[in-house]
């Protein structure tokens, strides 16, 4: 056996320790989620006559002074839309001892599918947002929510994104017959710049914080997902293709309701 010089027997050795140690690539995602999570609510409603009582729609985080609340327009919409009887909320903490906390609708954005909640009482931790003109084709981001909802009990699940494109909000149907009442009113309007992402992300994920891994600054609120076939096959079949509008539509949504 041939022996080695010294300088490389400590090279091998170096190789062989980064190859059995841990890898501490997550280690800064790990940190962020832990930090944000408190801040990250499901978005539903209560009735106490109703089998579970609680009904979770969507997922919302806390912003400004703590008491604000952000989550895409379609689910609050989807709330509205219910029972009269129900009282829209959020539902905090963990598992199956989640929490209700009664809000109220403050404002609705339908053009950029933007709503905000208003809680009384005491305030939650709130996430900071981020200047979303700086984000870039390429960054690394990730989001937090509930994508299956609460069918295990209030679980936050985190997926990894990448920004694949910044592309208008408006696409081109493929056939005339695909172009509803709403699409054409879109049409007609000047497209806004949506954040396309590589990431896959289920119904639950609707008004998911989509934030920098590193520091938690969130960049925008995740809104939609692009379906192959049947509206089923976002959860059966997923296309890994997931879209969010960019943050400073949420400053101005907060700023105007002050």
């Amino acid at each position: 056996m041939k022996a080695l010089p010294l300088t490389c027997f400590s090279a091998l050795l170096f190789c062989l320790a980064l190859a059995s140690a841990p890898c501490r690539a997550d280690a800064p995602l790990a940190q962020t989620i832990a930090r944000i999570k408190p801040s990250i609510v499901g978005v539903g409603s209560l009735q106490k006559t109703r089998t579970p009582p609680m009904n979770f729609i969507g997922t919302g985080f806390v912003a400004g002074d703590g008491l604000s609340v952000l989550t895409c327009a379609h689910v609050i919409q989807k709330l509205l839309d219910a029972n009269p009887n129900e009282v829209i909320g959020i539902l905090t903490g963990q598992g199956e001892a989640a929490q209700f906390r009664p809000a109220k609708v403050q404002a609705l954005d339908t053009e950029h599918d933007l709503a905000l909640l208003r809680l009384a009482g005491a305030p939650l931790p709130a996430l900071a947002l981020g200047d979303a003109a700086t984000v870039r084709e390429g960054q690394a981001m990730a989001f937090t929510g509930f994508p299956l909802g609460t069918l295990l009990g209030l679980h936050h699940v985190t997926h990894r994104a990448t920004v694949s494109s910044l592309t208008p909000v408006v696409m081109p149907s493929e056939n005339a017959q695909r172009l509803d009442v709403r699409r054409l009113a879109q049409l007609q309007k000047a497209p806004y710049t949506v954040f396309q992402l590589d990431a896959t992300a289920y119904p639950g994920s609707s008004g998911s914080p989509l934030f920098d891994p590193e520091t938690g600054l969130v960049y925008g609120i995740v809104n939609m997902v692009y379906v192959k076939g049947l509206k089923e096959a976002a959860i059966s079949a997923p296309s890994g293709i997931t879209y969010a509008i960019p943050g400073g539509y949420m400053q101005a949504i907060l700023l105007k309701n002050k």
